[in-house]
């Protein structure tokens, strides 16, 4: 093996190294964006279709122009609105 193939290999570690470290760092930062992206589209979905569950927030005008934008979350959202907590809920 000549010198310059043992560079190059130890550069590759190294660059293996590197990329196994901010998959490990980067996967928690990309769960938590789309967690905090999930909760903030659902806090969205109640605050313009609140009357659907009773929560009229915002004037039904508003609500019914944003109304076709909106329409392929409703069902998942009143799923995930609806559905009953526990204490371990809040730990996930």
């Amino acid at each position: 093996m000549t010198e310059e193939e043992k560079r190059s290999k130890l550069r590759d570690l190294v660059d293996a190294a590197k990329a196994t470290l901010y998959g490990m760092a980067g996967h928690d930062m990309t769960r938590f964006a789309l967690k905090t992206r999930g909760s903030m589209e659902h806090l969205f979905i109640l605050i313009t279709m609140g009357d659907l569950l009773g929560i009229p927030i915002l004037p039904p005008y508003y609500s019914l122009r944003l109304l076709p934008y909106v329409v392929p979350q409703i069902s998942t959202w009143k799923r995930r609105m609806l559905r009953e907590r526990d204490l371990t809920d809040a730990l996930a």
